[in-house]
């Protein structure tokens, strides 16, 4: 079938996260990526090999592109380049702030040059400000822009466990680029485009900066809720930890009723409320905890779903791995098929997704045709 965004070129000097992110999708929605790479290669390449050798980052979010690789210290492949952006659509880049423009190709120029081409530059904290030239991995941002300090326990402020500010950011740029197209079929011209991180994470920090801001900080607890019992995680008695979710007073009857085992407590004066039973947390948790630990977690499972008490499993990747609502794609890499969990929409059915290129997979093949 013909997928959205086919006959679209997208040429991206990018590597590790955020860029490839953006570039997948789009090579996903149909478009032709030609990933550029330097002599020895993305480094994501090297940040694992635990599938089948390969790096689990990299065969995740370099699906279907084209690998090249340049040495833009050299002239023919300066030229290459711009033979490369004279024809593209789309220019994605993720070098540090004014190192394209010392490559020789500042954006401003390549806008001016060609006036259709949309360029999206994703930097840690943009191309101005006091921070623009600062080192910006994915944990750094995590922590300049709070994130770190509402995640996790009372303890400690912690990580989010998977590169959070780098995909934000990354699927910005994607929605941006997307948004770009669409205005230049409308008005034939192009876009300049920046994302950083920072700003990419910051945004998501809108509920917690407005609470700090109205007087009501957040405060960190892990799996739980300041202002509703029961809200958190509470252990079957064969060991498994089930989260669950009580809304409201008509909610917290049922419980009682139907999975605790005593209606008479949701009149009790201490628990017939969410404010009684916030004010007497440690009471109502100790009350859950004991009833729960009466059953294993199949049974108990079983149990909430029948009384339409919201939970959830507190999986890990075992259990993600076999869980029954995770669809799969297959796609080939260098060193042969990798199941990847698949994208989240659904459109039309599933569709078909390209190989994850090696190294350098392409350069003959794109010196002849733009060389």
């Amino acid at each position: 079938m013909t997928l959205p965004l086919s006959g679209i070129l997208v040429v991206s000097l990018e590597q590790a996260v955020a860029a490839p992110q953006a570039t997948c999708r789009l090579a996903d929605a149909g478009a032709r990526v030609i990933k550029i790479e330097r002599p020895e290669g993305d480094f994501a390449r090297g940040y694992d090999d635990y599938v089948h050798g390969e790096s689990a980052n990299f065969v995740w979010l370099n699906r279907g592109k084209e690998s090249v690789v340049l040495d833009l210290a050299r002239n023919e492949d300066k030229a290459l380049f711009a033979a490369m952006l004279a024809k593209a659509d789309v220019f994605v880049q993720n070098l540090k702030p004014g190192a394209i423009a010392k490559l020789g190709f500042p954006i401003p120029e390549l806008r001016k040059k060609h006036p259709r081409l949309i360029c999206c530059s994703i930097s840690g904290y943009g191309e101005t400000g006091p921070y623009r030239s600062r080192k910006a991995y994915d944990l750094l941002v995590q922590a300049e822009s709070g994130l770190a300090s509402i995640t996790g326990g009372p303890d400690a402020p912690a990580r989010v466990g998977f590169s959070v500010a780098d995909i934000g950011a990354g699927m910005n740029a994607y929605q941006a680029i997307l948004e770009a197209l669409i205005a230049r079929s409308r008005t034939g011209e192009g876009a300049t485009i920046q994302v950083s991180l920072f700003d990419a994470m910051a945004e998501w920090m809108t509920v917690p900066l407005l609470s700090h801001e109205g007087g009501h900080p957040f405060r960190r607890i892990g799996l739980a809720h300041a202002a509703i019992a029961p809200y958190g995680v509470f252990r079957s008695r064969d060991d498994a930890d089930i989260l669950i979710s009580i809304q409201n007073d008509r909610e917290w009857r049922v419980l009682a009723d139907r999975v605790l085992g005593d209606a008479a407590i949701a009149d009790d004066p201490k628990f017939a409320t969410n404010r009684d039973r916030v004010a007497h947390r440690f009471e109502t948790d100790r009350l859950v905890g004991t009833a729960f630990a009466r059953h294993d977690v199949e049974k108990l499972t079983q149990m909430l779903d029948t009384a339409g008490i919201a939970f959830a499993r507190v999986s890990d990747c075992a259990l993600l791995s076999s869980h029954p609502h995770l669809r799969r794609i297959t796609v080939d890499t260098p060193s042969g098929p990798a199941t990847l969990p698949a994208p989240a929409p659904i459109v039309d059915g599933e569709r078909r997704y390209g190989a994850v290129p090696a190294l350098g997979a392409h350069t003959e093949q794109i010196r002849a045709e733009f060389g």
